[in-house]
């Protein structure tokens, strides 16, 4: 059937006509309040949706599995699911959407908070596959892509502005949080110390109002139950500060243990970016052995965290063992502890290196948890001061863990008591964070999430002046309207390019495009008037080295450290191959800085 352009029209049509009424009808705060709710109610059912979806799968390949011996399926599950994702990846998503939250860190600060639209459905999919089938990953970061991305493509259909759209990111982000955990406040938190949003008077209600949306329809689907149930031991006292700093330094250790070695394992397996089938093999083989010697890595491991937590007996405890080659050698449960929290981060690796598709948050949960509950374990069987609850360190375990990997106490702090209920551990949550916290700074400067990025200069904080620069884009301040000279070009030719420039410098470029040096207007006034000498000079002996170069992947902090150094006017930008693209004018950058200030800073 033929396609007449009416038909292709009539969409715009029809969203341009939404679109002016809405400007006429609806103010841009109120409005933003209607899309903050709808990215909340979109992103729990995107929660809801796939932990159903990770559960189904579970239950149809575990459920008949026995406890009291080892399952050989655990060899093929990982396999097969890392396998289904790639697949899955590769020829119907064709685009990497691994990494979700750093994908949202690089959104906001080079892309214009601009997510793809498959990103609203694709993670979804990915991780349900990866997970029911064994994947050691969490399911968190592909629902926070998920709802930020929700928010991204809802501002873009209704053309609101960057600034905009980077709130509505934070409220699919912070909602999907919230859904997940039924914690509003960690989903608020959350944004603020991961994804580096200010919480100015104009963002901080729309996030609400997304977090409160996405933790009341989460309710409604699913009822009042709780990821992890907990009932406190012994209420805290004064006399275990020292045993919370301790195990707060001892999971920012941790944390670092895991940062270093996932980055060094996410290494080899770029090393054969180009051969996925080879990446599927070392991965598949790495995870599926992990998982039949240790069941307990089998998926985000959330039913481990709760034996932890909700052991009362050592025989509840010593359910950790079921299904695994340990299972009736109780005697050897603080070894079996051990290897799970030591393997746990290559199980991780394994699983994205491989071809799956997941996040880091849920396996910090799960180390911390285990961490929490060994250091608890081995300070009361070697009688170090007074008694320490087992559960409850698991608890403060997952929380500083967190804090350390995230750079995140307040995330650490929040979410933990809420999902928990455990707002009686709240002076101990904030000590174990804290302490995680400064433990780690001192060896790692950026979150698990925040290191590439800030190793490219492309990371934004709430630093007002960083941002800016952060978000600045070298592209738009670039002039590609230069007039080029060869280097035989002689003076009286060069004189209809310097009539028609609109800088102060000529570039001297050879056939190819590339820069040989360049003329400063300025400093051949003295010549350029004496028709006699228009024969005598050519554009090589006029031409000098520019003060600085740059290339066209130039942090613009450095672009602003170069301008300070060289006091230049202009700036010439090379691409790779020193091919000439264009200048940068130091008042025009200016000029946008300043307008950039004060647009971030007039809420």
């Amino acid at each position: 059937m033929e396609n007449h352009p009416n038909d292709n029209e009539q969409p715009k049509r029809w969203l341009q006509q939404l679109h002016d009424w809405r400007v006429a009808n609806v103010s841009d705060r109120m409005f933003l309040l209607i899309l903050a709710f709808v990215v909340g109610l979109l992103s729990a059912v995107a929660a809801f949706v796939l932990h159903g979806l990770i559960n189904t799968i579970v239950a149809l390949l575990t459920g008949r599995f026995h406890a009291d011996s080892y399952n050989w399926l655990y060899l093929v599950y990982p396999v097969v699911g890392i396998y289904l994702t790639s697949l899955f990846v590769r020829y119907v998503v064709r685009d990497n959407i691994s990494h979700g939250i750093t994908r949202i860190l690089y959104a906001i600060s080079s892309n214009r908070s601009r997510l793809k639209g498959h990103n609203t459905w694709s993670s979804v999919i990915a991780s349900a596959i990866t997970i029911g089938f064994g994947g050691s990953v969490g399911a968190e970061a592909p629902i926070v892509l998920t709802g930020s991305a929700i928010g991204s493509n809802l501002g873009k259909l209704f053309q609101l502005d960057n600034k905009t759209l980077m709130t509505l990111v934070g409220c699919g982000a912070a909602g999907a949080i919230a859904g997940i955990f039924k914690a509003p406040i960690a989903g608020l938190v959350f944004t603020l110390e991961v994804l580096m949003i200010d919480l100015t008077m104009a963002s901080l209600l729309p996030i609400l109002v997304s977090c409160v949306t996405a933790t009341c329809f989460t309710y409604l689907f699913s009822g009042n139950a709780v990821l992890f149930s907990f009932h406190l031991d012994s209420d805290w006292t004064v006399g275990r500060v020292p045993a919370s700093i301790l195990l707060g330094i001892t999971c920012g250790l941790v944390s670092l243990y895991f940062i270093r070695m996932m980055n060094a394992c996410e290494d080899v397996f770029a090393k054969f970016k180009e051969r996925p089938y080879i990446k599927l093999l070392i991965g598949g083989v790495i995870l599926s052995t992990l998982i039949f010697l240790f069941p307990s890595l089998y998926g985000e491991g959330y039913q481990s965290i709760n034996l932890l937590l909700n052991g009362k007996t050592e025989a509840d405890w010593n359910q950790i063992l079921d299904g695994s080659l340990f299972y009736g050698h109780s005697e050897y449960i603080i070894i079996y502890l051990g290897l799970v929290l030591m393997t746990k981060v290559f199980a991780t690796s394994a699983t994205n290196g491989g071809g799956g598709c997941g996040g880091t948050f849920a396996p910090s949960l799960f180390i911390g948890c285990f961490t929490g509950f060994l250091f608890a374990r081995l300070w009361n069987i070697n009688q170090i001061g007074i008694y320490v609850p087992e559960k409850n360190f698991a608890l403060l375990g997952m929380a500083g863990v967190m804090s350390g990997v995230m750079h995140a106490p307040l995330t650490g702090i929040f979410l933990i008591a809420e999902i928990t209920s455990g707002y009686n551990l709240f002076m101990p949550l904030m000590i174990v964070s804290v302490s995680a916290y400064l433990t780690i700074i001192i060896f790692e400067p950026h979150s698990i999430y925040g290191m590439r990025l800030a190793k490219q200069g492309r990371l934004v904080t709430h630093h007002t002046d960083h941002a800016v620069l952060t978000l600045m884009s070298l592209d738009s301040v670039v002039d590609r309207d230069f007039q080029a000279v060869d280097a035989d070009m002689e003076l009286g030719q060069m004189v209809h390019k310097i009539s028609r420039s609109r800088n102060s410098v000529l570039p001297v470029v050879d056939a190819a495009g590339t820069l040989l040096g360049e003329i400063n207007i300025m400093k051949i006034r003295h010549v350029v008037f004496r028709t006699e000498l228009y024969h005598h000079f050519s554009a090589l002996q006029l031409m000098s080295e520019p003060a600085a170069v740059l290339s066209d992947d130039t942090p613009m902090a450095e672009v602003m450290r170069t301008f300070e150094r060289t006091q230049a006017d202009w700036l010439p930008v090379l691409d790779k191959e020193r091919h000439l693209k264009g200048y940068i004018s130091r008042k025009r950058m200016y000029d946008m800085y300043r307008k950039m200030v004060h647009d971030m800073s007039q809420d």
